[in-house]
């Protein structure tokens, strides 16, 4: 092309058709988060200065850890009948509590019986159900797969590694509630606490097998190691020539965002290990926990940009839990807040069956309903994944592949074939979604293995 005819070119107007009318700005609420909670109107925390609020160290120190204290500091901002019920609900809870100020400040304590975060971290006795007839407590099977205890291999590439078994807070639909925190009034925990001659064992296995490749490190949660433990983890995986992907999971951002932006030695610890996977041309992400978009501030924002200016790839993984994320509005407005921050969404997870929490789970069907919303709403590679992670040790599966699923009973039934071929594993809803004829069945003990065998023969 002459220089005459690029002249002729740009002189060229072209017509814009309006295919779709313009957005207005203010309505991409996905943008429009608060920048900061207003942790002053907690009584307990009424003369914190913003220096303070912003110190991880000040929100590790102030975390809550006993649930007398957590209601003792709530006192003034709810009713006595919502103390009443938090007492009897911790009472009957598996996992121990642990709530940072942070946490409890972006909770709405107007209205905290509909609240997402509160639902997440304050068990309330008037909203417990009975546990599923078929509930186990390690119901992924983790420790039956464990080669070294802490050290679960059952993809053929991937293993997770538990270095430890504390976590900044304490989740109540904690898939790992039969080993995460103290032990409760209703769960006495396998623990895996920090110990070096563990850490040499899981070490020695990963080594030897030459078909691991990508190794978890979760707990418990990755932000609770020190800095010379992240060090010293990152630099034994990377140095192990069959080791090409590390992942730091940690629940940390979505609680504490403060540390990334003050722990300096923390953040200069992962940073080092991501710059030494990057020299070794191995990978090293952070993989993160958000479930509702109310969780991500503006100390947020800045803690995720101090992670993707350092080179840190950061990916998400949600629960579908009811009442927090469990609808297509709100789980899209989550996605697109995340990909705003460079946080890459990942899974979500349709709630596992975990021992005093049926009231949070939600049904596969309603995982399809979420998949079917969110696919097209954003980016493809900002799109989630929505999965299944098969009780008894299949792994995760989409959660559209099942091989057979039966709303009446609430019954489906996924394969594995490349984690664990011929063998099925079944998923069981929660009873008080089901139809009247699905609930009727299960309040039949004698209906059970009958529900069971018969959606086997539908696949047989």
């Amino acid at each position: 092309m002459t220089a005459q005819s690029l002249v002729e070119l740009s002189k060229r107007t072209y017509e814009i058709v309006p295919l779709k009318p313009p957005v207005d700005p203010a309505r991409l609420e996905y943008k429009n988060f608060k920048e900061a909670p207003d942790w002053r109107r907690i009584p307990a925390y009424a003369d914190v200065t913003e220096e303070q609020f912003l110190d991880h160290r000040w929100q590790s120190k102030k975390s809550i850890t006993r649930p007398d204290k957590l209601l003792e500091a709530l006192r003034d901002l709810v009713s006595e009948d919502f103390i009443k019920d938090a007492t009897e609900g911790f009472a009957r809870a598996p996992m121990s509590v642990r709530v940072s100020p942070y946490l409890l400040s972006l909770i709405d304590w107007n209205d905290p019986y509909r609240d997402p975060l509160r639902t997440q971290f304050i068990p309330l006795k008037s909203r417990f159900l009975p546990d599923h007839p078929k509930l186990g407590l390690d119901s992924l099977h983790e420790r039956a797969d464990a080669p070294v205890p802490g050290l679960t291999h059952r993809y053929a590439d991937k293993a997770l590694f538990l270095p430890l078994d504390t976590c900044p807070v304490y989740c109540r639909f904690c898939t790992r509630s039969y080993a995460v925190g103290i032990d409760t009034e209703e769960v006495e925990k396998t623990h895996f606490k920090v110990d070096e001659d563990r850490w040499r064992a899981a070490y020695t296995y990963i080594s030897s097998r030459p078909e691991l490749e990508d190794i978890v490190v979760s707990g418990g949660d990755a932000y609770n190691l020190r800095p010379e433990q992240i060090r010293s983890i990152g630099e034994t995986l990377l140095g192990m020539s069959n080791i090409r992907r590390i992942r730091l999971a940690t629940k940390g951002p979505a609680v504490m965002p403060q540390k990334i932006l003050t722990d300096n030695e923390w953040i200069d610890a992962v940073t080092y290990i991501a710059d030494l996977g990057r020299k070794l041309h191995k990978e090293v992400a952070v993989h993160t926990h958000f479930n509702n978009p109310n969780e991500i501030t503006g100390i947020t924002r800045d803690a995720m940009q101090k992670l993707f200016e350092r080179g840190i790839r950061v990916r998400n993984q949600s629960v579908l839990i009811r009442g927090v994320n469990d609808d297509p509005e709100t789980m899209k407005l989550l996605v697109k807040r995340l990909g705003h921050l460079n946080v890459q969404p990942y899974y979500v997870y349709v709630h596992d069956l975990v021992k005093g929490a049926e009231d949070l789970r939600t049904t596969v069907a309603t995982g399809e309903l979420i998949e079917k919303h969110v696919r097209g709403s954003t980016a493809g590679f900002n799109t989630p994944t929505v999965v299944v992670d098969a009780p008894g040790g299949g792994g995760k599966r989409d959660v559209h592949s099942y091989e057979f699923y039966d709303r009446t009973t609430g019954i489906s039934i996924f394969e594995a074939p490349s984690v664990k071929p011929g063998q099925k594993y079944l998923y069981f809803d929660p009873i008080d979604r089901l139809p009247d004829e699905g609930r009727a069945r299960w309040a039949d003990p004698r209906e059970h293995q009958a529900m069971i065998d018969e959606a086997m023969r539908a696949i047989s």
